[in-house]
């Protein structure tokens, strides 16, 4: 139990007392109770499974039932957002200009800078190249939000940060801001409920990854390891897998070559050597130089590799994908993120084994996970990092409402420590309470709380000097989804909802409850 001093007095401490794949309907529907389900157990649902609770998805999900909301969460379908979201969305540079041709447009830019003699104007022409990296890695943060506040695909959203995590990129390595919208985009999110398989093929192929983790560094003679050592600890087997320090060196062999190439798509190919010209392969800026590999035998996890070029990466992802203890370390990595902090060993084997009964269907892997009596027994008790706090908090005050300025939301997440695509290490952020749970962390909580409840109109003023609306609050109390999770609110939560002075109080009490810290 921690108690916060808090400038709002007694009932700020009281609330804060307590708070430490593919679409289509092919795949059966999951397991639930069909019966009808209280407002409060719908809520609920919808705070685990999505981004939030709101009074829209709440009535979205008793229309629908929830065995065949879930079978819909768990086979997305296209959808748009609200027309001014996917305004927004549509008119960013990451969404109208492919990858290539911003990156190597930017990479001419780099070097027409680096060229201009006088000092001054290199100067002003690197600080330009820079601010376009800053506003192309800050669209790609906004395109998140966005989806993440109002997709009718919850789940599908909740999964693209999941794998985004895991799969980890830091924008702040050498141009990976220009690559990280699209990575996103098109590595992660149309795998993100499919074949794990074809997931981790998808980030090996993709120049953010490749950047970061210095593959493309990597070739004969002259090793780079980086990639192959993550690959295996991090996103496939985890630490204790049973490979060896051997099993790195190979599989570093098996990646020499595989690159990322910035020139341009109808540039000649390299000089390449007569016998092994068919292996070269240039897909955008995906780069295989058979110059770059090593083609002598290889032998990964006690088997030898067969292939020969670029195949010999599709060979060894195979191999790790279907590996035990890769299904055993994405079960658990998954029950840590949606059931606890140290899930039931049961429910992770229980999970293990369907993920290696469908060859790594990650949808397949979470219906067996939500099915089970151990993730409804969960509910509620999942403490909320920093992005789901402020995700869930704009939710749930705001609806269907649609922001047109994500910047606040954007600098309360980074406040909390959390910034998109930030996390510098390949691990990525800790999907733990403890890592979240301090006293600075909660005292920075409730001015958040506190931003969204007193003064949320920031994030429809696109203008920073222009006048906020009146009221400059939501009306939380009259919200349907609010009055619905009353009830189960505590003893401290309702004495300090009762004792606020005026909404903007009751608003900020209610959004740094105990209760509205976990989902």
């Amino acid at each position: 139990m921690r108690r916060v001093p808090m400038a709002l007095g007694a009932c700020a401490l009281a609330l804060l007392a307590a708070c430490a794949g593919a679409p289509g309907d092919h795949r059966p529907l999951v397991s639930l109770p069909s019966a009808p389900m209280s407002e409060a157990a719908r809520l609920r649902w919808l705070d685990r499974v999505g981004w939030g609770a709101n009074a829209s998805s709440e009535a979205q999900l008793a229309r629908r039932g929830l065995p065949l909301w879930m079978r819909d969460q768990l086979n997305p379908r296209p959808a748009p957002l609200p027309p001014a979201a996917q305004a927004q969305v549509d008119a960013m540079a990451i969404s109208r200009t492919p990858l290539d041709q911003l990156v190597t447009g930017l990479d001419a830019q780099r070097k027409a800078a680096d060229a201009l003699p006088d000092e001054d104007q290199k100067k002003a022409a690197r600080q330009a190249y820079q601010r376009q990296l800053n506003e192309l890695a800050r669209e790609a943060q906004q395109r998140f939000v966005l989806r993440a506040l109002y997709s009718p695909n919850q789940l599908q959203e909740q999964m693209t940060w999941f794998w985004m995590n895991h799969f980890n990129v830091n924008l702040r390595k050498d141009n990976i801001r220009a690559m990280v919208g699209d990575y996103e985009e098109n590595a992660i999110r149309p795998h993100a409920l499919g074949s794990f398989r074809d997931l981790l093929g998808a980030t090996l192929h993709h120049p953010a990854m490749l950047r970061y983790l210095d593959n493309a560094q990597n070739a004969a003679n002259r090793f780079n390891e980086n990639y192959a050592r993550e690959l295996m600890e991090l996103h496939t087997m985890g630490v204790g897998g049973g490979y060896s320090q051997a099993d790195v060196q190979e599989l570093a062999r098996v990646l020499t070559g595989v690159g990322v190439s910035y020139q341009p798509l109808d540039a000649p190919p390299p000089n390449v050597r007569p016998a092994l010209r068919a292996d070269y392969v240039r897909r955008g800026l995906f780069e295989f130089n058979p110059n770059r590999h090593d083609y002598g035998p290889k032998t990964l996890l006690g088997q030898p590799i067969q292939s020969r070029g670029l195949a010999e990466a599709d060979e060894a992802l195979d191999r790790l994908a279907r590996a035990p203890a890769t299904a055993r370390f994405i079960s658990r990595k998954l029950a840590v993120y949606f059931v606890s902090d140290d899930p039931p060993q049961a429910l992770v084997e229980r999970m293990a084994a369907a993920f290696t009964r469908s060859d790594g269907d990650i949808a397949l892997t979470l219906k067996a996970m939500f099915e089970s009596p151990e993730f409804a027994a969960s509910l509620g008790r999942k403490f909320r990092d920093p992005v789901h706090y402020v995700i869930a908090g704009v939710r749930l005050a705001y609806d269907d409402r649609v922001v047109t300025n994500v910047g606040p939301m954007l600098g309360w997440i980074n406040r909390m420590g959390e910034p998109l695509y930030g996390h510098e290490t390949p691990d990525g952020y800790p999907l733990n309470e403890a890592a979240w749970a301090s006293a600075g962390q909660m005292n920075t909580r409730f001015e958040i709380a506190r931003a969204i409840g007193a003064n949320g109109a920031v994030l429809f003023r696109t203008d920073d000097k222009a006048p906020l609306e009146k009221p400059a609050f939501p009306p939380l109390a009259d919200s349907h989804a609010v009055r619905a999770m009353q009830a189960g609110l505590g003893a401290d939560t309702r004495e300090a909802l009762a004792q606020a002075r005026n909404p903007q109080e009751w608003n900020t009490f209610l959004l740094a409850s105990p209760e509205l810290m976990r989902r």
